[in-house]
């Protein structure tokens, strides 16, 4: 029997992914535990959760960060370049391991003194890439640059007026000298378009990559019925409901712009059609509210999947517009709950949303198409399902011969 650990900064929101995977490993051979930094709001078994002491640093990590990157262009995201962390190697959990999965583990949790000190254990270390940091020079999404793949960052556009040997390239370096000294690294990704990127990218293509989708438990996101869903959360049998999930509002990755003027022209094609939109993982906002030209019902932040998967069943048609999605588990969510997806043709959605089949994959960045997404859906009738590529079953098999071939 192996034993598995997933090191993983919180099991909240993206974090679920280590969460669902230690759970569906509970149904083979595999002994799973996490590592995580956050306590999360609900307690699950198989979890180790690190001292009060190593959650203090992550708050002086904040600190830290926020300096490093006070010169970031916003516009291009999100930026890391780790300073603190807390040695993960030295717990029992991780030393009495056979593989180790580092799921995303910023904020104070890894450094990459942290990932070193993992690496030297000798061990198989799965790094499992939710977004683009791993194979870049600190961003965690490159956009339009592909420095990652032709010039070890340098000059990096999140920089502006900085010299090459800014903090992108220097972190470049450090993951260089670190991915090339140690040959247990493995490298995997849930979407094909970021399996492709980290092919490409100088700091992996040498190194060991596949591609597996993320999973989720069907037993819980699943299509019930809609009516019993509408009548449990209070809305209006004959709506036509559309959903998405919380907005910020100045993200660079959500897309929010292109979602508010989708739905000023949905308005303007349908004034008189009975449509209203349910928002779900954040309280009452003003300004979003105020954008939308329909009636508006904020679910506030769903702590448990049930719930979650309430909400998909009592949607007729589900809005993905981020900008940058390295795998979209509301994606996934919505449709094995059976909810039809419209999304831009970007990231991994297009591993999930077959256009015209179980959703609509709109042309990037045009609201227009994302309009017409939305009216094909609800007026074809479109029914959402996982393809069966993405099935969790195939997944979990995936990630079992995953561990068998690098336990060799």
């Amino acid at each position: 029997m192996k034993k598995i650990v997933h090191i993983q900064y919180s099991m909240e929101s993206a974090g679920r992914a280590a969460l669902r995977l230690q759970r569906a490993f509970q149904h083979t051979d595999i002994t799973s535990t996490i590592v995580s930094l956050e306590h999360s709001m609900q307690e699950s078994q198989g979890v180790k959760y690190m001292s009060t002491a190593a959650r203090m640093i992550t708050r002086l990590e904040d600190r830290i960060q926020s300096y490093l990157t006070r010169k970031v262009n916003r516009k291009l995201g999100s930026f890391s370049y780790p300073v603190l962390g807390s040695n993960v190697a030295k717990l029992a959990e991780v030393q009495d391991a056979d593989v180790i999965y580092i799921h995303w583990a910023l904020k104070g949790m890894l450094n990459f003194r942290s990932i070193e000190q993992i690496a030297r254990l000798n061990k198989p270390v799965v790094i499992f890439l939710h977004d683009m940091w791993n194979i870049t020079g600190g961003c965690h999404h490159s956009f339009d640059c592909v420095k990652y793949k032709t010039e070890g960052c340098n000059n990096c556009p999140m920089f502006p007026g900085e010299n090459k040997n800014d903090l992108a390239a220097k972190e470049f370096r450090k993951k260089m000298r670190i991915y090339s000294r140690y040959s247990n690294l493995y490298f995997v990704s849930p979407g094909r378009w970021l399996y492709n990127c980290a092919k490409e990218s100088l700091l992996t293509k040498d190194k060991p990559a596949f591609y597996i989708p993320n999973l989720l438990d069907k037993n819980i996101f699943k299509p019930t019925d809609k009516k019993t869903a509408r009548q449990i959360l209070n809305i209006d049998s004959n709506e036509t409901v559309i959903a998405f999930g919380a907005i910020t509002v100045d993200s660079p990755y959500k897309g929010w712009a292109y979602l508010q003027k989708a739905l000023a022209l949905l308005m303007q094609a349908s004034p008189a059609e009975n449509i209203s939109v349910l928002i779900f993982g954040s309280s009452y906002k003003k300004e979003i509210a105020d954008a939308i030209p329909f009636p508006v019902k904020f679910m506030g932040y769903l702590k448990d999947e049930y719930s979650t998967a309430l909400v998909y069943n009592a949607a007729d048609v589900f809005i993905a517009p981020s900008l940058a999605e390295a795998f979209g588990y509301v994606v996934m969510e919505a449709l094995s709950c059976g909810t039809p997806v419209v999304g831009f043709d970007v990231g991994g959605i297009p591993d999930m949303v077959k256009h015209k089949e179980n959703g609509y994959l709109a042309k990037y960045k045009d609201a227009e198409d994302l309009a017409e997404g939305i009216r094909y859906c609800i007026s074809s009738g479109v029914k959402g399902y996982l393809p069966a590529d993405i099935e969790p079953e195939l997944t979990l098999k995936k990630h079992l011969e995953l561990i068998d071939q690098v336990s060799k």
